[in-house]
């Protein structure tokens, strides 16, 4: 058995290529999409998604790591369990610096994994021999550092938009040029991540969002199980949200999702 699936995590570029699919502009036909919900998207991504949804002639599998990352920390802070972090911000000698990111890992990738082995039969810790995996990843030119070879040898990671040579932009003018609504950005609403510009667009026109952001940033303040860090932050600044200045931008040399992502994020 082979199966073509999409990562899809209805951003731009993972919806257009959905979209592109459903009308039969990419090969081969596609058997699903696979969502990892981290349980902490903006509301608009969520609708987007149900929106999605009755567009594709395809399912789209909706699926979360146990309790999510947002309960995940909950539980770190009031039961002790160590979590699969954020990369955090905490201040040391050398300024502000991230700690290890493992979010990606498992609460995108290893959620998207165990349905894939779901879906061609396999029972976990079951080697997979007759079957293979084609993931196609919302990856577009302008982003091939995000670009990464899977491990497993029943699954192959395919990148049809750099094949196309599209760029997130032309992904826009393919959407507008087929009258579809533009996607909204997709991206945990408190990402360490976030660009100055990205929090400032949060406060403003996400309240259910920015309020999340400022609990979150509250809550892990005084470090997590594991971490070393007596506090934690989720701007650079080392400083509470709602106490940063956000009416400039200061993203030169913020960590973007360029740098550090691992290509299951915010596409």
């Amino acid at each position: 058995m082979e199966l073509n699936l999409i990562s899809l995590g209805a951003g731009v570029q993972s919806s257009v290529m959905a979209l592109m699919a459903a009308r039969g502009e990419l090969e081969p036909k596609v058997d699903g999409a696979i969502f990892a919900d981290v349980g902490a998207e903006p509301d608009d991504v969520y609708d987007w998604l149900d929106w999605l949804e009755d567009e594709l002639p395809f399912p789209v599998y909706r699926v979360m790591e146990k309790r999510g990352l947002t309960k995940a920390l909950e539980e770190a802070v009031s039961d002790g369990k160590r979590v699969a972090s954020p990369p955090l911000f905490s201040m040391g000698g050398d300024g502000a610096t991230p700690i290890k990111r493992v979010c990606t890992s498992d609460f995108k990738i290893k959620p998207v994994k165990k349905k894939c082995r779901e879906l061609v039969g396999a029972k976990p810790g079951q080697r997979i021999k007759d079957h293979h995996v084609y993931l196609w990843m919302g990856i577009s030119l302008d982003e091939v550092t995000r670009m990464r070879v899977c491990m497993d040898s029943w699954m192959t990671h395919t990148f049809p938009l750099i094949e196309k040579r599209m760029r997130r932009g032309d992904c826009l003018e393919w959407m507008k040029r087929n009258d579809y609504p533009k996607p909204p950005r997709s991206a945990c609403v408190y990402c360490p991540y976030h660009s100055n510009h990205e929090w400032r667009r949060l406060k403003d026109y996400d309240q259910n969002g920015w309020d999340e952001a400022l609990r979150i940033d509250k809550l892990v303040r005084n470090g997590l199980p594991g971490s070393t860090a007596d506090e934690l932050y989720l701007h650079r600044k080392c400083k509470p949200l709602d106490e940063v200045d956000l009416s400039t931008d200061e993203d030169r040399g913020q960590l973007t999702f360029l740098d550090e992502c691992e290509g299951m994020c915010g596409v």
